[in-house]
């Protein structure tokens, strides 16, 4: 079986880290699918999904960590292209990408103890986002 579901959600940009685990958890127990995968993929390319543990102290770290790879307000060459200025937020995503898979078995996410599943956005402004969570299971 598959079942795709979208949550939608608002950010904050800026690298807002959000905790989406519960949402993802409650795709897999509306399908009812016992064991398989979830394929969890935020559309557009200004925000990503991984995992960490989501507490605020390591949310600051990893904001700052970025900060030195692509910091916010310099100048990109992406910024000549459409005149904006979310160019930060367009190299942020690329590498930490748009899509992460997690098993789950008895219909629980095998995830480890402090290991959440977040979206980051990176843009430049707040934003209405939607993740795709696709169930394949049983």
């Amino acid at each position: 079986m598959i079942i795709t579901e979208k949550i939608s959600l608002k950010s904050g940009g800026n690298t807002d880290v959000i905790d989406i685990t519960e949402k993802v958890a409650g795709v897999i127990r509306k399908s009812k699918a016992m064991n398989g995968s979830a394929l969890i993929f935020v559309p557009g390319s200004t925000a990503s999904v991984t995992t960490m543990e989501h507490e605020p102290n390591l949310s600051k770290d990893i904001r700052n960590a970025l900060e030195k790879i692509a910091p916010y307000g310099q100048n990109y060459e992406h910024h000549k292209t459409w005149g904006d200025d979310n160019g930060p937020a367009h190299v942020r995503a690329s590498m930490l990408g748009p899509s992460l898979t997690v098993p789950f078995e008895g219909g629980r996410l095998l995830l480890g103890t402090w290991q959440q599943i977040v979206l980051m956005d990176f843009d430049t402004r707040p934003r209405s986002r939607e993740v795709i969570v696709q169930i394949t299971g049983e």
